[in-house]
């Protein structure tokens, strides 16, 4: 089994959101919810865990924990932006490990964090991330599920929100059916070193970004190596919507944790 390395979290935790307003704040079991998503960081063995917020609300709600805050712009377009500021500030020198926890993930396994940080150690990967396999056909052909094709030996090929690689045999005669086959759904954690962080972030957003909407294209597109592991035990679903936040205190009420 590789050894970890030493790494650090980062948590992009912006205090507005679309579909579910001021999420970062929103209580899970009386508490926070970016303080979950930070207990799975550190419960993974995170050397330091930083969350980079816009909003002082934020800052003070992790006030007294083991979590440093970052506060950065209230106009970044993206995650990737605001950690890049967040490096910054934190003053991580280039080579430093740095996996991005998404700040709507309070159940992500400690597992996955450690494995995310073990692939970008490889030396020759820019980007690193995880996926698990499609197992439904409803996923399959959720544009909200992003699909991803690996090459043989783990490196992705390419990203999608259609299903990929197209089952044309399988289809043309049901596509209700999940085709026989592997499929594999995407992961949305991230790992890179602080240096390609702040060239990720300073890289023009690409084509096929803009046409998938899809950030991690721009690494693909610019000739980026994207390495691509099978997630060692499930991701439960994040928190994005008012639906998805009742489902996961009923979990948390359950005694899940993971």
């Amino acid at each position: 089994m590789t050894a970890t390395p030493d790494f650090v979290v980062a948590i992009p935790a912006r205090h507005a959101s679309t579909r579910l307003p001021g999420k970062p704040l929103q209580p899970l079991g009386g508490e926070p919810l970016v303080l979950h998503v930070a207990r799975r960081a550190l419960d993974a063995g995170a050397a330091d865990v930083w969350v980079a917020t816009d909003d002082t609300r934020v800052r003070d709600a992790l006030a007294g924990t083991p979590v440093r805050v970052a506060m950065t712009a209230v106009d970044h377009p993206s995650g990737t932006d605001r950690l890049a500021e967040c490096a910054d500030i934190a003053g991580w020198d280039d080579e430093r490990i740095v996996v991005n926890l998404q700040g709507d993930e309070p159940f992500a396994p400690a597992s996955g964090i450690r494995a995310v940080a073990a692939l970008t150690a490889d030396p020759g990967v820019a980007l690193a991330t995880l996926a698990a396999p499609v197992e439904d056909v409803d996923t399959l052909l959720d544009p909200n599920a992003v699909k991803l094709v690996r090459a043989a030996n783990g490196d992705a090929l390419y990203f999608s929100r259609a299903p990929v690689p197209w089952p044309r045999d399988a289809f043309a005669h049901d596509r209700s059916r999940m085709p026989a086959g592997e499929w594999w759904r995407h992961i949305g954690i991230y790992g890179y070193r602080a240096g390609f962080l702040r060239r990720f972030a300073a890289m023009p957003p690409g084509r096929l970004e803009q046409i998938e909407m899809l950030e991690q294209l721009r690494v693909l597109e610019a000739g980026f190596r994207v390495a691509v592991g099978i997630a060692p035990e499930p991701f439960p679903p994040g928190v994005d919507t008012p639906e998805d936040l009742a489902r996961a205190e009923a979990r948390f009420a359950s005694g899940a944790r993971g």
